[in-house]
């Protein structure tokens, strides 16, 4: 039995509660939506899948993503809220777990659905948690160690133990300085067109990351941002995200629904596609002209 789920901050804390609830001794198997919504990934029986699209030989599944949902019978839970690891929390007996996670719980919803404050936004390293989920900004394998180790800690350590632990306080002092070199960034490779912020990182040699909020506070009059990159591991793939504002509520359009018809999918706020570079010259103008039209969808 493993656990299957995806690297950013609700996956991990997915992994904190299975690990807990569950009578589970493999390391968790980390996955990309992408992958999983290609059939890439080998999923075998009894393995839990979070935070991911379902895979039929799973043996329970937990989920929160609008495009994600199914109508057959499963094992786990699926309901459209602020996190996973919310739905898994929800789903078991508080018995279950020897620490009380409930304020682990209730940030972890509020950062995945980005409920944050312009505050919170500018300045995250005057916040724990959402510093500390900063720090999960990149997919790299190489991470890996660096995702465990913080489902570990998690598990047995409150928020001010782990952010005194010298491998977190050295990741938190790189992601301030990357969020700075990220504003950089933003402001040269960042055009509004109407209501949608565009930025465009793809003639750059690698994506820079950093705090994936600050261009709503960057960008105020626009309700919605369009972010086109290269794969930073296969150029041969474009990775487009759309993220509704946080601070202008006005896009009407469900974000993960028109990427679904894109080889990708997501929240109704928020989502991802993943495709073929070759397919970048139709698909991403048809991404923008759906968003800057503004109809529901």
């Amino acid at each position: 039995m493993r656990i299957v789920a995806r690297p950013d901050f609700d996956g991990i804390v997915c992994a904190v509660l299975l690990y807990e609830a569950e009578d589970i001794m493999a390391p968790v198997k980390w996955v990309e939506p992408n992958d999983m919504q290609k059939g890439l990934v080998d999923i075998q029986q009894g393995d839990i899948i979070a935070n991911l699209p379902y895979h039929e030989n799973c043996a329970m599944w937990f989920d929160h993503h609008y495009t994600n949902q199914i109508e057959r019978p499963f094992k786990g839970a699926f309901k459209i809220a602020p996190s996973a690891a919310g739905v898994i929390y929800n789903y078991y007996d508080k018995n279950a777990f020897r620490r009380d996670f409930n304020e682990l719980i209730r940030q972890t919803d509020k950062i995945d659905s980005a409920d944050l404050s312009l505050d919170e936004v500018k300045h995250p390293e005057n916040y724990d948690y959402v510093l500390l989920s900063m720090t999960i900004s990149t997919h790299k394998k190489s991470d890996e160690y660096y995702w465990n180790r913080l489902v570990e800690l998690l598990r047995v350590k409150d928020i001010d133990e782990i952010m005194k632990d010298l491998e977190i306080r050295k990741r938190c002092r790189e992601i301030v300085e990357l969020n700075r070199f990220y504003e950089g960034a933003l402001k040269k490779h960042t055009r509004v067109q109407g209501n949608v912020s565009i930025t465009d990182f793809r003639e750059l040699r690698e994506a820079p990351t950093g705090n994936r909020f600050l261009v709503y506070s960057m960008f105020p009059e626009s309700a919605v941002n369009v972010k086109i990159r290269y794969d930073n591991e296969n150029r041969k793939k474009v990775i487009v995200s759309v993220g509704h504002s946080i601070f202008n509520r006005n896009c009407k359009v469900n974000a993960g629904l028109l990427l679904s018809g894109f080889e990708g999918g997501g929240h109704y706020g928020a989502g991802s596609c993943r495709f073929n570079f070759d397919k970048a010259d139709e698909y991403v103008p048809a991404i923008i002209d759906t968003l800057l039209k503004n109809e529901p969808i």
